[in-house]
């Protein structure tokens, strides 16, 4: 136990009275005290007050030496921590900005928002970081900043923190790399990523995210033999279903409306041919995406187009096991289609239609005949 009252008058005659050198040996008494003993909340309320009004009197040497010190203890009062946590000194706020645990996410993301850039990157280091800080972190950070969080496999991001990240990483190839080769990247995000890359980084992350690349090939591009043979060229309903809509479209006919109608109905093939006309990709590639179990690449579709929840909703359940979807995964679709940007949609849809005509010629060319010199 320890006395209140003596404690904090010999506290008020080192202030007011003692030297420097006096202060700092009361500092460290009192820091010893706390860190060896075991107390009660209310003493340990105390010792904060104690050691607070000190450290305000010292060099900023001796409270980064304090802050380092205090780590090692569970007696350090919360508010002793946030006073050090939010020094304006980073000598001093770093390391508990970095370790300490009892720094709560309202706190972190207070922190975030009034002081300085090197704040914000000691944030960056934490072992652990949840959506609300790195959100913070993504939107007020500088380069540094978010490339730091970025690499942190314990941070944790929303859909918004990746997309922020990804808009950012336009002009930032190391953060766009980083960003590819995090674990916890979203297929769907993913893709966005991809699409906005530049070459050489688009290159590193198909040799690096061979799982996410060849999930989004397969899901997208390629198209099986058993879908050829159920729903491909050769069929006389697609046959039918193409030259309808191709008339459709001649009369200037074929928009929005016309594809929610068909949805509607369940024409998959008239559907199909509508949406790769609109948006000027391979029959086969929409209607892999529209088969793709997933949903992302017709809620993608559905905003590159600029379509209406409504005509993007009739999709899915045009594409749905039964065409039923649960009211759960229908709000949660809805949320997504919320989120997607429309122009970069339209990117995504002219990545997969370059891969697609990479993808054709490589076939042609490996049909050619070969040429030998003897």
């Amino acid at each position: 136990m320890i006395e209140s009252g003596s404690f904090l008058q010999d506290l008020e005659e080192a202030v007011s009275r003692g030297s420097a050198e006096s202060r700092l040996r009361a500092l460290w008494h009192a820091t010893d005290l706390l860190i060896a003993g075991r107390y009660t909340e209310d003493e340990i309320w105390i010792f904060g007050e104690v050691i607070g009004r000190l450290a305000e009197e010292i060099e900023v040497a001796a409270r980064a030496q304090l802050a380092k010190r205090l780590l090692r203890t569970d007696n350090a009062s919360i508010n002793l921590v946030k006073k050090l946590a939010f020094d304006n000194s980073i000598e001093v706020a770093g390391p508990m900005l970095q370790h300490s645990t009892r720094l709560d996410a309202k706190t972190l993301v207070s922190n975030i928002r009034t002081k300085s850039q090197s704040h914000l990157l000691a944030i960056t280091k934490r072992h652990s970081l949840p959506v609300v800080v790195t959100d913070e972190l993504v939107t007020r950070g500088n380069r540094e900043v978010v490339n730091s969080v970025a690499t942190n496999d314990g941070a944790r991001f929303s859909d918004f923190g990746f997309l922020h990240m990804i808009k950012r990483s336009e002009a930032d190839s190391i953060l766009a790399e980083q960003l590819g080769l995090r674990k916890d990247i979203p297929r769907h995000i993913f893709q966005q990523l991809i699409a906005k890359a530049s070459d050489d980084v688009r290159r590193k992350l198909e040799w690096e995210r061979p799982d996410l690349l060849g999930q989004i090939q397969t899901s997208v591009i390629d198209v099986t033999g058993a879908l050829q043979s159920k729903f491909g060229p050769a069929s006389m309903s697609y046959f039918n279903a193409k030259k309808l809509v191709a008339a459709r479209h001649g009369r200037g006919d074929l928009n929005e409306s016309s594809i929610l109608e068909y949805a509607r109905f369940h024409k998959f093939e008239e559907t199909t041919v509508g949406l790769s006309i609109l948006c000027s990709l391979p029959v086969d590639v929409v209607e892999r995406a529209l088969l793709d179990s997933s949903r992302e690449m017709i809620m993608i579709l559905g905003k590159a187009l600029n379509f209406e929840w409504v005509t993007t909703m009739s999709l899915l359940f045009l594409a749905a096991k039964d065409h039923r979807i649960s009211a759960l995964d229908l709000d949660h679709m809805r949320e997504e289609f919320s989120r997607l940007n429309t122009e970069t949609s339209r990117t995504v849809l002219r990545f997969y239609k370059s891969r697609k005509n990479a993808a054709a010629a490589d076939s042609e060319q490996r049909h050619l005949p070969q040429l030998h010199t003897h």
